[in-house]
């Protein structure tokens, strides 16, 4: 019985965080597999294809489908380093970092929950913190 009370209840927060992002790539007019490109792209500039996808845990062909699609919609571009031709890093143009900004804009519904979360006491939000820790590592760790 426990376990299905465990298991709804990320169920649902995963649900209403989705459903908060959704709203937003749908407010920017992108999707929210982009959307979430851009703001790793954002904390992390001049990142490879295969950190990128790594963060976002897809595939390096799915992401860069979503690298191509950013590029062509100007909001991304690829950086070739002249001393390493095989090399590409991926960074947000001007209009990308002005994406950002409205992503994490006062509109940004999601923006506006996850600042209602940080007024939790600060204690609250660690120990929520360790618990999510402690639950990650049991759902990660090999049988033996």
């Amino acid at each position: 019985m426990l376990n299905n009370e465990i298991l709804a209840s990320f169920w649902r927060i995963n649900k209403a965080i989705n459903k908060l992002i959704k709203q937003d790539a749908d407010r920017l007019g992108i999707t929210v597999v982009q959307l979430k490109a851009i703001y790793i792209i954002n904390l992390n500039p001049n990142i490879s294809l295969g950190e990128l996808a790594e963060k976002m845990m897809l595939t390096n062909s799915t992401v860069s489908g979503v690298i191509e699609r950013l590029v062509h919609s100007g909001l991304a571009e690829r950086i070739v380093p002249p001393e390493d031709r095989r090399s590409v890093f991926i960074d947000l143009t001007d209009k990308g970092r002005t994406m950002v900004e409205q992503i994490v804009s006062s509109e940004s519904r999601l923006v506006k929950k996850l600042n209602e979360i940080l007024e939790m006491p600060e204690e609250e939000i660690s120990y929520l913190l360790r618990l999510h820790q402690i639950v990650l590592t049991k759902l990660s760790s090999e049988e033996e």
